[in-house]
C-alpha cells in the first residue's frame, strides 16, 4: 500500500515558512504539509505532553469555500468521542491570528505503512479483520450522528503507541441536511484512489460512501496493492465509476463477496450500515475453508486421496497417478472373491455393513475437538478488541479469562490470554499516566496486579514489562516537570511510582530529579540573569541587568544609545547622557540606566532569542524592586497612555533613558 498524496515533504515545509508561535505551545518541527494546512508536532504546556497541531494556511483564508471546509472539519471532530477516532485537544488562533487544532500525536504511521503479512508469506487475515473492525466501529458512530467522513483512505487510518487504529482528519466531512451548503455538488473532494463513483461524478453522498472506501482498504490490506491503479486522478475516477471489481487471488476467494458488495457501483447494492458490513466480517471469520467435495461415483477412500492431494500444490501428476493407481491396486485386491487376500468372516457375520462403517479413516477427517477453554479465549479475545478489559454491559475480558483459567488453568492458551490481557492493561496503564489520568492508571494497574493473583500466572512477557513501561511514562513525565522547574509536579511522579510499586531504583531516580529542582526563592541553575524561582511559573533575575550584560547586547546588535536628558534640555547638547556615560562613575557590575523602555525589551527579545528561555520586563505584580543607581525599574504595563510606561517609581516617557531607571528580566518557565 503505497502513499498517493502528492502534498510536500516537511522539508519543503521548512524552507517555506518559519514555525508558527501559539500560545500554550512549542512548536518543534513540521510533520506534515498539504493544501490547506500543515500540522507540526509540538510541545503543549499544561498538561505537558506532545500534541499535533493543525494550522490552517493563511492563503486559505481568502476562499470562503476552504475556509468553511476547515472550520466544519474542526467542529465535526470536536463533537465525536470514540476510541477510535482521533481526539481534538484545543482550537485557538496563533500569534499570526491564523486557526489551529491541536490533537494527539500518534507516532506509529499510518495503515498505508504496514504490510498485512504473516511469517509463512500469507495474508494475515486476523490483523485484517481486526483493522476492518475498528475503522467500521468509527464510521458506524459517526455515521449515527449524521456525519459522513468522506475522505476514508489508508493515510487517515493512523496508530497510536498501543497498536490501536484511529480515524483521522475529517478534513471534508458533511453533516447530513446541510446539503450543498458546504460542499457543492459538482466539487469532488476526496481522494480518488478510495473515492466511490458517485463522489467522483461530484453527486450527493451519504454513508455509503465511506462503506465503498472501506472496500477498497479491505482489497489493498489483503493484496498489498490498491483495486485500481491510473496516471492521475481522473483515470482513476474513471475506473471507480466503469471498471468491474478486481478477482481477489485464489487464496482470499473466501473474501470476494465482500469486496463486491462494498465496491458495488450502485450505493442501493452495498451494505446498508458499518454494522451490516460487521456482519459480514464476522461471518467470514466464521466460515470454514474446507478442501473440495469428491464428485459423485468417487470411492470415499479416493476422495480424501484427493482431498489430501489438493491441498498439496507441490505434487506432480506423476506422483497423483501413482497414488491412485495404488489406492486402485489395493480396491481390486480387497474385493477379490477367492478369499485369498480376506480373512474368514466372523461367525455370525454376512449382515451388510454400512457405508464408511469400517473405514479407519474417518476418524481422521472429524473435526479436533474443542479445547474446554477456548471459546472463553475467543470471548476474551473479542473483549480486549473492543477495549472492554474490566466492564462491559455483555461481559469483559477479563471475567472471560478467569474462566478460561477456571476450565484449565495448565492450558497453553490459558498462558496466551492472560499475557494479552496483560498488555492490554499495560497498554491502558502507560496511557493514562502519559495523558496525567493518574486515578485511571492506578485502577488498571490494580487489575494487571490481581490478574497475575487470580491465576498465579506471573511470566508472560507482558507482566514482565508492566512495571516497566510504566517507569519509563513516569520517567517521561518527571523529565517534563523538571525542565519546568515544576518540583510539586516531579514529586507527585514520585508518589504516584511508589502507589504503582514500581521498581526501587525507579523511584529513586525519580525522588533523585524531584529534590534537584530549585524550591522558590532559590536560583535556577544556569540562568545568566542569575534568576530566582518565583511563583505562577515565573523566575524573576536575581539582579539588575548590568553595564557589562548591556555592553554585550550592544555590541552584538549595534543598537544605538538612547537620549538620556530631556529633549528641550540645553545640557543634552553641552553635556550629553547616555548608558555608558550616565554623568556618575559605574562598573562594569552596576545596573545599566540611562536605558529606555524600546530598549529594555530589545534586549530582553535578543537574551530570548540567545538562550532559547523566554524573558520579559516585570508586571506590577511580580514583586521587582531597583537598588543602587537604578532606583526604579521599567515595568512592561502602559500608564495613561502607552507614550508612557510604568516604573516601579511612577509613570515614564517610554522614548527616552533616566539616570536613575534600570530594568531587571522575568523568565517564564
Amino acid at each position: 500500500m503505497q502513499d498517493e498524496s502528492n502534498t510536500a515533504g516537511p522539508a519543503e515545509a521548512d524552507a517555506a515558512s518559519p514555525l508558527p508561535v501559539i500560545r500554550g505551545y512549542r512548536v518543534r518541527r513540521v510533520i506534515n504539509h498539504g493544501g490547506m494546512a500543515t500540522v507540526y508536532l509540538a510541545d503543549q504546556v499544561a498538561p505537558p505532553r506532545p500534541v499535533a497541531v493543525k494550522v490552517l494556511l493563511a492563503h486559505t483564508l481568502a476562499d470562503e469555500v476552504s475556509r468553511r471546509r476547515f472550520e466544519n472539519e474542526v467542529r465535526t471532530i470536536a463533537r465525536l468521542d470514540h476510541p477510535h477516532i482521533v481526539q481534538i485537544y484545543e482550537l485557538g488562533r496563533t500569534a499570526d491570528d491564523v486557526p489551529f487544532y491541536s490533537m494527539p500525536y500518534l507516532s506509529r504511521g499510518h495503515l498505508g505503512q504496514r504490510r498485512f503479512v504473516r511469517e509463512d508469506g500469507g495474508c494475515d487475515e486476523a490483523r485484517v479483520l481486526e483493522v476492518l473492525r475498528a475503522v467500521l466501529s468509527a464510521l458506524g458512530y459517526a455515521h449515527s450522528r449524521g456525519i459522513v467522513h468522506r475522505d476514508v483512505k489508508a493515510e487517515n487510518v493512523l496508530f497510536d503507541e498501543s497498536e490501536r487504529p484511529k480515524l483521522a482528519d475529517f478534513g471534508i466531512a458533511l453533516r447530513r441536511g446541510y446539503g450543498t451548503r458546504v460542499t457543492a455538488v459538482g466539487l469532488a473532494v476526496g481522494t480518488t484512489a478510495y473515492m466511490a463513483p458517485e463522489q467522483a461524478r461530484g453527486q450527493e453522498v451519504d454513508a455509503r460512501a465511506d462503506l465503498y472506501s472501506v472496500g477498497v482498504l479491505a482489497y489493498e490490506m489483503l493484496t498489498g496493492e490498491l483495486p485500481f491503479r491510473a496516471a492521475d486522478a481522473l483515470s482513476m475516477a474513471m475506473l471507480h465509476t466503469q471498471a468491474p471489481v478486481p478477482k481477489l487471488p485464489a487464496s482470499l476467494r473466501h473474501w470476494q463477496g465482500f469486496v463486491n458488495r462494498a465496491m458495488a457501483k450502485s450505493p442501493r447494492a452495498r451494505h446498508d450500515s458499518a454494522a451490516d458490513m460487521l456482519r459480514d466480517l464476522d461471518r467470514i471469520e466464521r466460515a470454514p475453508r474446507w478442501p473440495r467435495m469428491a464428485p459423485l461415483g468417487v470411492s470415499p477412500a479416493l476422495a480424501r486421496l484427493r482431498g489430501i492431494v489438493g491441498g498439496r500444490p507441490a505434487m506432480t501428476a506423476a506422483t497423483v497417478a501413482v497414488l491412485a493407481a495404488v489406492a486402485l491396486a489395493v480396491s481390486l485386491l480387497v474385493g477379490r472373491d477367492d478369499g485369498f487376500y480376506r480373512a474368514s468372516p466372523a461367525p455370525g457375520a454376512g449382515a451388510p455393513i454400512a457405508s464408511g462403517a469400517g473405514d479407519p479413516s474417518d476418524a481422521m477427517f472429524e473435526p479436533l475437538p474443542v479445547p474446554p477453554a477456548q471459546p472463553h479465549v475467543d470471548a476474551a479475545r473479542t473483549h480486549i478488541r473492543a477495549r472492554n478489559l474490566v466492564t462491559g454491559a455483555q461481559g469483559h475480558a477479563y471475567a472471560s479469562v478467569l474462566a478460561a483459567w477456571q476450565a484449565d488453568p495448565a492450558s497453553p492458551l490459558v498462558h496466551e490470554a492472560v499475557g494479552e490481557l496483560s498488555g492490554a492493561l499495560a497498554r491502558e496503564v502507560t496511557t493514562a499516566l502519559r495523558d496525567g489520568r493518574d486515578a485511571r492508571a492506578r485502577e488498571y494497574m490494580g487489575h494487571a496486579v490481581r490478574l497475575a493473583q487470580d491465576t498465579g500466572i506471573t511470566d508472560t512477557p507482558q507482566q514482565r514489562s508492566l512495571r516497566g513501561d510504566a517507569a519509563k511514562a513516569l520517567d517521561a513525565r518527571s523529565a517534563r516537570a523538571a525542565r519546568d522547574f515544576d518540583r510539586e509536579a516531579a514529586r507527585a511522579v514520585v508518589a504516584l511510582a511508589t502507589q504503582l510499586e514500581l521498581p526501587a531504583p525507579d523511584v529513586a531516580r525519580l525522588r533523585k530529579r524531584a529534590d534537584a529542582i530549585p524550591r522558590a526563592g532559590q536560583a535556577i541553575p544556569g540562568d545568566p540573569t542569575g534568576a530566582v524561582l518565583g511563583k505562577g511559573r515565573i523566575a524573576i533575575g536575581g539582579r539588575p541587568v548590568t553595564r557589562a550584560d548591556y555592553a554585550r547586547f550592544v555590541a552584538a546588535t549595534g543598537r544605538k544609545a538612547s537620549l538620556c536628558r530631556e529633549r528641550a534640555s540645553l545640557l543634552r547638547i553641552v553635556k550629553p547622557r547616555a548608558w555608558d556615560n550616565p554623568g556618575f562613575a559605574q562598573s562594569s557590575v552596576d545596573a545599566v540606566v540611562c536605558v529606555s523602555f524600546a530598549d529594555a525589551q530589545a534586549y530582553a527579545g535578543w537574551l530570548a532569542a540567545r538562550t532559547g528561555h523566554r524573558y520579559r520586563l516585570p508586571d506590577a505584580g511580580d514583586g521587582v524592586s531597583g537598588g543602587g543607581h537604578a532606583r526604579a525599574l521599567w515595568l512592561r504595563e502602559c500608564a495613561a497612555s502607552c507614550a508612557q510606561r510604568r516604573t516601579t517609581a511612577g509613570p515614564r516617557a517610554a522614548e527616552r533613558g533616566y539616570e536613575d531607571v534600570g530594568f531587571r528580566l522575568v523568565r517564564e518557565l
